[in-house]
């Protein structure tokens, strides 16, 4: 999806922004987050979400711009990030299954220990927000009706 030297790039932010993560954890995490903002991509309208720690690859792939926009440009549509402080009552257990859905309509096969719940620890990422549908862009809880998912 992205050429090879920007997916060494993007998995050493992971791995960077997470002290101790073996590599190859890095690496799945970056994989999950660009298959994630192809099936936002693919299903715009969808108010996807990411898990927390498919959120972390998510991260590290908005700071490399031009990747993003590299790859927005071959999905045809640039995906909005906003984020939001997590609140696990708030969490929907069916949109991780509606964003891995998504993922396999999109074309993908999503690995599913990158999906577990806002609680589950057992992969261990410095991201620390969550995502739900609402509000205008800008504000806490983001915009799902424009061009991406929130």
């Amino acid at each position: 999806m992205i050429h090879p030297e920007d997916l060494v790039a993007v998995t050493a932010t992971v791995q960077r922004n997470n002290p101790g993560m073996a590599i190859d954890v890095a690496e799945l995490i970056t994989l999950e987050a660009l298959k994630f903002e192809a099936a936002c991509a693919a299903h715009p309208r969808a108010c996807l979400k990411p898990s927390r720690v498919v959120d972390e690859g998510w991260h590290a792939l908005i700071l490399h711009t031009r990747v993003k926009q590299s790859l927005a440009d071959r999905l045809g549509l640039f995906v909005h990030h906003v984020p939001e402080a997590p609140d696990t009552s708030r969490h929907d257990p069916d949109a991780l299954t509606r964003a891995q859905e998504a993922i396999t309509a999109a074309g993908y096969t999503p690995e599913p220990a990158m999906w577990v719940g806002p609680s589950d620890n057992s992969i261990p990422v410095a991201a620390s927000c969550s995502h739900s549908p609402g509000g205008p862009e800008g504000s806490c809880t983001g915009d799902c009706g424009n061009t991406g998912p929130n």
